[in-house]
């Protein structure tokens, strides 16, 4: 495994003389160091983005873009054990949800989007003009240019690649900034793309934080000609200030306080199972989990157990483990973030249905970034907890009685990511999904994903879709082009 770990620039691995720790969640150890990217380094990673536009990677051919990018899923997965490894280092998720999940889907995201690129078609009439003659007008794509990726750490390949697998079977070119958190992938990568053949220049990395550091270098940078970024929403606000110098277009997937509702005829057992993953799969860190559920009244009561003992049956432990279905949050800043929160349910009144604080570990453990799933009833919909997003391995359940009412209340927030509805009744479940304001709404089922449809957030959740062919409408230029005949 990498101990150092370094900025990719220009098909070349570039260290420098900053350095910052790379941690181990489940015991916070220090298991590396990453190089630091100062301006200079962004600076490099810009123009070797630049150049290679208007190189080889700008001169290739659709297929052969696509060509490379299959060979790229292939070698993905031949190093699948490596980037499984460094996946957990950096996050400490169990194994068994990164290589269902983290891992396969990092590598399909390429192979969805070269597919995709191949079939599109553009528009095409035929317009009378004043002299009797005929003009034709066609569309045509052209990439957006050097695409500036901005990732976060809950999900650090599947969400990078997300980004750059469009934004290379479009033919840009990316500068990426991973999280501080986990930069393992995304150096890893690099090695990826160098033995498949992809030009130096098309995929760089650099490392470092936000203000005054890679963050904010990159997305003030003046070559950087389109900005994409997931994360919180007062990141994703700074991020489209900088994006307003130059009007650069900006994709911004952020915040999330999703909303669940569950309906007294819903099936019971799988809304159970949906809800429990929505709201403690990956410890809680997932954009689109659930952190408020709300439940018709006739079945909160037996609703409420069985999340309590599903809950407390989650087996926390190390990634390792087969049996583990629970690891720790991914550093002790998020750590500390979740406990704060804990703190303030039990200040506003909130009765602790289970957990609420940090499980006992065994002594070599203790250390790490663990915390109890928890579940909480009692408190008013103006609670902090019910209003704010917390990303941690928690939610308030609360009852409803009426169809109006709960509308009313999962659509008081000032995100709007995603929903999940639990019924059997068909009409109720259309005519409540589209009323939710939401990005996605998901009816008896959660994240299920076909990488076909669109995908982003309404309100403060974020701006723009990506996903299938909307990627298309952030990642290349649309042009009209007019040929009097």
């Amino acid at each position: 495994m990498q101990k150092e770990i370094l900025n990719f620039i220009n098909g070349e691995y570039v260290s420098t003389d900053r350095w910052f720790e790379n941690r181990n969640p489940i015991n916070n150890a220090v298991i590396g160091r990453v190089a630091e990217a100062g301006k200079a380094e962004v600076d490099a990673a810009v123009a070797a983005a630049q150049a290679a536009l208007k190189g080889p990677w700008g001169k290739m051919t659709l297929a052969q873009r696509v060509d490379l990018l299959e060979a790229l899923v292939v070698e993905i997965n031949n190093r699948f054990e490596e980037f499984l490894e460094a996946e957990c280092a950096d996050t400490g998720k169990p194994r068994s949800l990164a290589s269902h999940i983290d891992i396969p889907r990092g590598a399909a995201n390429f192979k969805v989007f070269a597919d995709m690129v191949k079939n599109v078609s553009g528009e095409f009439f035929e317009t009378a003009t004043p002299d009797g003659s005929t003009a034709i007008n066609y569309t045509y794509r052209s990439p957006v240019g050097v695409v500036g990726v901005i990732c976060p750490w809950n999900l650090p390949l599947l969400l990078m690649t997300w980004k750059v697998g469009p934004a290379l079977a479009c033919g840009n070119t990316v500068v990426v900034k991973p999280s501080e958190e986990t930069p393992r992938t995304a150096a890893l990568l690099g090695e990826v793309m160098n033995k498949v053949g992809i030009p130096k220049g098309v995929y760089n990395v650099v490392h470092g934080f936000g203000p005054n550091s890679a963050g904010e270098f990159l997305t003030t940078h003046p070559g950087i000609d389109a900005l994409t970024f997931t994360g919180e929403t007062r990141t994703g606000e700074i991020i489209m200030k900088a994006a307003a110098n130059g009007s650069r277009p900006v994709s911004l997937e952020m915040g999330g306080k999703n909303a669940a509702i569950v309906f007294a005829d819903a099936d019971f057992d799988a809304a159970i199972e949906g809800t429990l993953r929505s709201c403690f799969a990956n410890c809680g860190q997932v954009c689109l989990g659930t952190e408020r559920v709300y439940v018709e009244r006739p079945i909160f009561d037996r609703f409420v157990a069985a999340m309590k003992a599903g809950a407390e049956n989650l087996k926390i432990g190390v990634p390792d483990d087969p049996a583990t279905n629970m690891g720790p949050l991914v550093s002790k800043e998020h750590q500390n973030k979740v406990l704060s929160y804990m703190r303030i349910a039990a200040e506003e009144g909130a009765t602790v249905v289970t957990g609420g604080g940090i499980p006992d570990m065994p002594e070599h453990l203790k250390d790490g970034c663990w915390v109890q799933p928890t579940i909480w009833t009692g408190l008013p919909e103006t609670a902090r907890v019910i209003k704010e997003e917390i990303f941690g391995p928690c939610c308030h359940i609360a009852p409803f009685d009426t169809e109006e009412e709960v509308l009313e209340k999962a659509n008081d927030n000032i995100y709007g990511l995603a929903t999940a509805i639990w019924t059997t009744n068909v009409s109720r479940a259309n005519r409540v999904a589209q009323k939710m304001e939401v990005g996605i709404a998901w009816v008896n089922s959660w994240f299920l994903r076909d990488l076909r449809t669109a995908f982003g957030g309404a309100k403060q959740s974020g701006i723009g879709r990506e996903g299938g062919v909307h990627s298309l409408e952030f990642y290349t230029e649309l042009k009209n082009i007019c040929i009097k005949l």
